[in-house]
């Protein structure tokens, strides 16, 4: 008996010492990556990066074409370890996780961000860029800047706006052609003041949930539909479980890439530009790639399913506009004098 209790204490000590080595080979830090000029770079620098949309999306494209130049810009020595799919942490979960230390790098909805700072309400306006030209001009330029720079406030250094695309309507009760035929329909949205604004406008009803949950909330009858970019609605297969698909236009969908600013501070000088470089190749890449990858998954949805799709005419947007813009006066002075004014003067020159 004494013999058996002997061997099962060392099996059990055993596999705790393999979990442990396991563990700790796949991640080889356990404190928020740090390296020091003076001591070189003997082990390998590993960045978590966690999001929550599938791989063959913009953000999760972009994400893997970040860990690849960043793996050969420092020739191995700093690797970005991405995990998508929510498979960490949820979209509600994420910024959470980041202060905490659980990952170095996330890329959060712009729309989440209003919890952090009223200014990020300035992208969910409706209509607020006309084409993707007038998109990334935006986000890469005075608005954007801002927008990234509030993030100190939050002790958050801001890297990138990585955009997706312009958000279009599913539903199962439709088709929706005009503002009034969205009435008392109930859509997820994703928690943002502005957006629940615009559907409070439209006298719809909202349920605010993990983008993780829309496909089963709309497969239980939870939810008529939902808003969100082709590239969403073809990864997470949405158009599978919806009849009418508006392709409306009518808000921003896209992402700030950020890390702790703690992390980032205990970072050399050389591994920041590794960082830099490498973020700055991906965002202009992902600019165009995600042009190109929603076009050719709205002609996927297309040839593989008979959902309704519906394009709404310059006449058709100019009623949805009309019944929108009042948004921009209740939500002006909350958002921030400044930069309604950057995009007013943006959409003039449009």
């Amino acid at each position: 008996m004494k013999k058996t209790t002997v061997v099962m204490l060392f099996a059990a000590v055993g596999l705790a010492l393999a979990v442990y080595i396991g563990y700790h080979n796949l991640f080889p830090q356990a404190e928020p990556p740090y390296d020091d000029d003076q001591e070189g770079l003997s082990d390998q620098i590993v960045f978590k990066f966690s999001h929550v949309v599938a791989e063959n999306t913009p953000k999760g494209q972009a994400a893997a074409k970040f860990a690849e130049l960043v793996a050969e810009k420092s020739n191995g020595t700093i690797q970005i370890v991405v995990f998508p799919n929510g498979s960490l942490y949820s979209d509600i979960e994420e910024i959470n996780a980041l202060k905490d230390g659980e990952v170095q790098i996330i890329a959060p909805s712009t729309s989440k961000l209003g919890a952090l700072s009223p200014k990020w309400g300035i992208l969910d306006l409706p209509f607020a860029f006309s084409d993707d030209e007038a998109m990334q001009q935006g986000i890469h330029g005075a608005i954007g800047e801002k927008l990234l720079a509030s993030l100190q406030e939050e002790n958050i250094k801001g890297l990138a706006h990585w955009s997706n695309g312009f958000k279009q309507i599913t539903s199962n009760t439709g088709p929706i052609i005009e503002p009034e035929d969205i009435k008392n329909q109930t859509l997820r949205i994703m928690p943002s003041d502005v957006i629940q604004g615009q559907f409070d406008l439209l006298e719809a009803k909202t349920l605010q949930e993990s983008f993780n949950s829309t496909f089963n909330l709309i497969e239980d009858g939870k939810v008529d539909g939902e808003e969100n970019t082709i590239s969403n609605i073809y990864s997470r297969k949405f158009y599978q479980v919806q009849k009418h698909l508006t392709l409306s236009s009518h808000g921003y969908l896209g992402y700030a890439v950020m890390m702790d600013q703690n992390v980032w501070d205990r970072q050399t000088d050389n591994t920041k530009r590794i960082l830099q470089e490498a973020m700055a190749e991906t965002t202009a890449w992902n600019d165009q790639n995600a042009v190109r990858l929603n076009e050719e998954q709205l002609k996927l949805i297309k040839e593989s399913s008979d959902i309704q799709i519906h394009e709404l005419t310059p006449a058709e947007k100019q009623q949805w506009r009309n019944k929108l813009m009042p948004l921009y006066a209740e939500f002006g002075e909350v958002i921030g004098k400044d930069l309604v004014e950057d995009l007013q003067e943006l959409q003039q020159q449009q």
